[in-house]
């Protein structure tokens, strides 16, 4: 996984260099890279635009381009960012039910673990589909 970590590490500093909080991450799927992303926040003054709903957006378009359900490409993606996801990003991975999420870092202000465990927390019947 460290490769995949480097990578995430550059879309971070690609963050970084366009003025936005660098945080960076890629998305695994069969033991490739299928989606990257960076934040996006500022560019397109729209708070949802962390590098994991980049990473989510990638995925889908990918899914439809493979013709292949994303469901099932979401359960086997292993997540790789440079900061532990937020509350929101992590809620959003719990629900669409990624394999596994890898952080570089801990995030002690809004961390989707560290804050509040959101997989814990996670009441069936409300966040699940």
């Amino acid at each position: 996984m460290a490769a995949f970590m480097e990578e995430a590490i550059a879309e971070a500093r690609r963050a970084r260099d366009a003025g936005e909080v660098p945080v960076g991450g890629v998305f695994i799927y069969n033991d490739k890279v299928i989606a990257r992303g960076s934040n996006q926040v500022n560019v397109h003054r729209n708070a949802t635009r962390h590098a994991e709903f980049i990473c989510i957006d990638a995925t889908l378009a990918y899914c439809r381009e493979k013709r292949l359900p994303a469901r099932q490409v979401f359960s086997e993606i292993s997540v790789v960012v440079t900061v532990e996801p937020c509350i929101m990003c992590s809620a959003a991975l719990h629900t669409l039910a990624v394999k596994e999420i890898i952080f570089g870092c801990g995030n002690d202000r809004l961390g989707g673990k560290t804050i509040v465990d959101v997989a814990e927390a996670r009441t069936p019947g409300i966040c699940a589909s």
